[in-house]
């Protein structure tokens, strides 16, 4: 019982102490990521037409649910004034519309090891390194996009 329970708190250690960099790298990568679409100039309603690539602007109305329904309704039930209020403040916020860039790539193109390379490098990975990850990495990213098959992704830039 003790052996299984220290086992379990070691999983949890190594993988809180992988989770940090990954995480950090995943910030890194999430800011890199908008920062560079927001680069692109481009405004809602221009699109991108590349030899391998893709991408257009487009606004989309936010009427999205956020699951938090319930809470909301308790709280008007029990302060019904400020309840109506609040649901007055939260569909304005829902209208408002959000400006995406889509992206992707042409059927039949694909990005080269240099692409990947250079995201590494920028990540602070030396060229040794980014070297040595990028095997292992395109492993990964191909058993992922088979479930995906050249779906389109999108970045939220307004």
């Amino acid at each position: 019982m003790t052996e299984d329970i220290e086992r379990q708190v070691l999983g949890l250690i190594a993988t809180d102490r992988v989770y940090i960099p990954v995480s950090s790298m995943d910030s890194k990568l999430k800011r890199s990521r908008t920062g560079q679409a927001k680069a692109l100039e481009l405004q809602a309603g221009d699109s991108f037409e590349g030899d391998r690539t893709y991408a257009h602007v487009d606004t989309r109305d936010r009427m999205k649910a956020r699951g938090m329904k319930e809470g909301i309704a308790k709280f008007a039930g029990e302060f019904p004034r400020y309840g109506t209020i609040l649901k007055g403040y939260i569909e304005e916020q829902r209208a408002l519309s959000e400006t995406h860039l889509t992206f992707g790539m042409h059927e039949g193109c694909r990005l080269t090891s240099d692409d990947y390379m250079q995201v590494m490098t920028d990540l602070g990975f030396s060229e040794g390194i980014a070297g040595a990850l990028y095997p292992e990495l395109m492993n990964v990213s191909r058993k992922l996009s088979r479930a995906r098959q050249g779906e389109e992704r999108s970045v939220l830039i307004g």
